[in-house]
């Protein structure tokens, strides 16, 4: 196999029985973007000489010589952090975002930057910048969005692994598309410092900087290399990682459902989340059907704080220029715009609402700490496409992602790992989701499920 495509954490112990350099490791990795990348547009700002220059003079750390990308939203010194908008066009990162310069304090070399929507607001990559990423099991594909560039790097080997971000699915759903794993963690519990836009006001709880990875122990890996208090950021919390053993997992009992009863999932989904609740069951784990009720509430204050706040966030920026602004984000806008606008008193009730809904899904989870559920409703789509059919029912497009969107309201940790495969061979990834706070089970459960699924190479690779 290509040591690309190997996981990171086998990467890492040649990089430490000394069988392969750090300038090696780049170098491969160099080669594999230059073969693939102008396929798969993943990557939009690479130079191998940088590359390489990091290389030779990579730190001492847990994480020497690894090589990893980082979403183009989160920034890095010298590198563009346009966030895939014509009007950041040429906006240059002074500094590393705390995420960025915690990687490279572990030795990291980073590799250059990945593919957004603009804005970040869409669960497709593309933009008027640097156009569309493709899905390296299908070309005809969507990666998904917004963290799809990096999905689609680390699925085809481009990277060891990355960071993306995600308020509304955008960590996991690119996973799901592209048969990777990936974390959003609790809010706070990896520095968010340093994102573009910045997590504020109601975004504080439903925005995460997440890993990226092509295993469960990558993604643990990068997750445990980040996850300490960052001091300038009042939602931090001052909370280092805690080892889960699998047998403290297998005492948290886990619920799990199929589907939310209002939109229908492809049969295969249904299938892959049955199959790893199965999995679960045979390594001794106690696993019950169980659906908390508090789900819609949550799906529809979620709808309010990213679909209604998020255009009216941008709504300054934008203003006089919306003919440079991409197809993708002008759909965004028209289903913002198709809303009863807000007022102080409807936004300050939903804030209240928030916190209530968060109390109740606290409740309803006490005898479920774990959930296991779809990713999305569908697998990847083609480029473009805005509704499907799934069981004779009508699925649009931001009702097919909803299965994510609750745990960025409920500020929880949520992990996916792949596990079916579509009739037209795409991946299907299944979701582990926690309480606040509980990442590190929602590791240990995720863990065990890839034990009998996981990371296969796609076909581009």
């Amino acid at each position: 196999m290509n040591i690309t495509l190997l996981p990171a954490v086998e990467q890492l112990a040649l990089l430490e029985q000394r069988r392969i350099s750090a300038l090696e490791l780049a170098e491969e990795h160099i080669r594999q973007i230059a073969r693939l990348n102008p396929r798969l547009n993943a990557l939009i700002e690479f130079d191998a000489e940088r590359v390489r220059d990091q290389a030779r003079e990579a730190k001492r750390g847990p994480l020497a010589g690894l090589p990893l990308t980082i979403k183009s939203s989160i920034e890095v010194t010298g590198h563009r952090c346009e966030i895939g908008s014509m009007l950041n066009r040429g906006h240059m990162a002074h500094d590393d975002a705390e995420s960025v310069a915690r990687l490279r304090d572990a030795g990291v070399t980073v590799l250059g930057t990945t593919n957004c929507p603009e804005f970040l607001m869409a669960y497709e990559t593309d933009n008027l910048i640097y156009g569309k990423t493709r899905n390296p099991w299908s070309l005809e594909h969507s990666a998904g969005g917004s963290s799809g560039g990096e999905a689609a790097a680390i699925a085809a080997g481009l990277s060891a692994g990355g960071l993306g971000s995600d308020s509304g699915g955008s960590v996991r759903e690119p996973a799901h598309f592209c048969g990777i794993a990936s974390l959003k963690p609790t809010p706070g519990r990896v520095p968010g410092r340093g994102h573009r836009p910045s997590s504020v006001g109601p975004f504080s709880i439903l925005g995460a900087v997440g890993p990226m990875a092509r295993t469960i122990a990558d993604v643990t890996l990068l997750f445990r290399t980040l996850c300490t208090q960052d001091p300038l950021d009042p939602g931090s919390a001052p909370l280092g990682y805690r080892q889960i053993s699998t047998d403290d997992a297998k005492r948290i009992p886990i619920g799990w459902f199929e589907d939310d009863g209002l939109t229908p999932v492809t049969e295969e989904t249904r299938r892959a989340v049955n199959d790893a609740a199965q999995a679960l069951e045979r390594q001794g784990f106690n696993v019950q059907r169980f659906r908390p009720k508090a789900l819609e509430e949550a799906r529809r204050l979620w709808w309010i704080f990213f679909v209604q706040c998020g255009a009216m966030f941008y709504q300054q920026a934008i203003e006089g220029r919306e003919g440079h602004l991409s197809p993708i984000f002008r759909g965004f806008l028209e289903i913002a715009r198709a809303e009863k606008p807000l007022s102080a008193d409807s936004l300050l009730r939903a804030w209240a609402e928030c916190d209530m809904v968060r109390h109740r899904l606290l409740a309803e989870m006490q005898p479920f700490p774990i959930l296991l559920c779809p990713v999305c409703a569908v697998p990847a789509f083609r480029h473009g496409e805005r509704v499907w059919s799934v069981d004779g029912q009508t699925v649009s497009y931001l009702d097919a992602m909803r299965y994510t969107q609750w745990f960025n309201l409920f500020a929880a940790p949520a992990a996916v790992v792949p596990v079916g495969r579509s009739p037209e061979g795409l991946p299907i990834g299944v979701q582990i989701a926690g309480r606040p706070f509980e990442d590190e089970a929602v590791l240990a459960v995720a863990a065990c499920v890839e034990r009998e699924f996981g990371y296969q190479t796609p076909p581009v690779s």
